[in-house]
C-alpha cells in the first residue's frame, strides 16, 4: 500500500516558487531521503505532508487521506520530528512525553517512559527541565517521544543533525525498527553517509523539482 503521495504538488511563497509539480509515492515499509541544499524546500515539503502547510496547487495523501480533507485522520497516523520538535522547556522530559502523548490520546505507563527515555540513553536526566538539555538531549527526547507513540508515517528533518556518534546510532536503529513493522520513513538530510545504511530510495531537489538521486553518492546540488 502507498503511505505517502503527492500528483503534481507545488508551493510558492509570493513570486517565490520552492516547489514546483512534484510527485512521488513511497510506500509502507519503505525509507525515503529527501536531499537538497539549504533553502530548496525539503522542510517545505515535509510540512505540506504533515498537513501543517498548504500547497499552492496539486494534491497529497497519507494512508488514502486526502491531503485537504482527512487532516484529522493524517495527523492521528502520523508524526512530524521537526527542528526542536515541540518540546516544552519549562517541562522535565518525563513531563513531555506524557504531555506530548496526552495530545494524540495515549496514557504511556511510567514504566513504558523509563524504557523509552533509556533507549535514548536520557533517563538519568528524566526529572531535568527541557531548557536545560543540549540540542542532542532534544533531539533523543523526541525520539523518546516517536517510540511511544508508534506513528505509522515518520517525517523526519535532518534527523542526525546535533546528535553524536552514539546517537546517530540509536536513531539508525530506530528508523530501521518503524521500517520492519511496515511504518515509512521520509526524512530530509545532507548526511549522506549515515542515510545510505537506511534509505531504499532517495531523491534530490533542485531549484524546486524533485529528481532521483543515487544513494550510493554523494549529492551533487547543482550550485555552481
Amino acid at each position: 500500500m502507498t503511505a505517502i503521495s503527492a500528483t503534481h504538488l507545488s508551493k510558492s511563497f509570493g513570486h517565490y516558487h520552492v516547489l514546483q509539480n512534484i510527485s512521488i509515492e513511497i510506500a509502507q515499509g519503505e525509507c525515503f531521503a529527501l536531499f537538497g541544499p539549504n533553502g530548496s524546500g525539503k522542510t517545505t515539503l515535509l510540512k505540506i505532508f504533515a498537513t501543517l502547510q498548504r500547497p499552492t496547487s496539486g494534491h497529497m495523501a497519507i494512508l488514502g487521506h486526502d491531503g485537504s480533507q482527512g487532516k484529522e485522520e493524517i495527523r492521528a497516523s502520523l508524526m512530524f520530528l521537526a527542528h526542536g520538535s515541540h518540546l516544552y522547556e519549562d517541562l522535565n522530559a518525563i513531563e513531555n512525553l506524557q504531555f506530548a502523548l496526552s495530545l494524540r490520546g495515549l496514557s504511556p505507563s511510567d514504566h513504558e517512559i523509563k524504557v523509552a527515555l533509556d533507549r535514548v540513553a536520557i533517563g538519568a536526566f528524566s526529572e531535568m527541565k527541557v531548557r536545560n538539555f543540549s540540542a542532542g538531549m532534544k533531539k533523543r527526547l523526541a525520539l523518546a517521544k516517536a517510540t511511544l507513540a508508534q506513528p505509522q508515517v515518520l517525517l523526519l528533518d535532518e534527523p542526525f543533525s546535533a546528535l553524536d556518534t552514539a546517537g546517530m546510532e540509536i536513531m539508525q536503529n530506530y528508523i530501521r525498527e518503524v521500517v520492519h513493522r511496515q511504518g515509512t520513513v521520509l526524512m530530509s538530510t545532507h548526511d549522506s553517509d549515515k542515510t545510505r545504511a537506511i534509505a531504499h530510495r532517495a531523491g534530490i531537489i533542485r531549484k524546486g523539482h524533485l529528481e532521483p538521486y543515487d544513494i550510493g553518492t554523494s549529492p551533487d546540488y547543482g550550485l555552481s
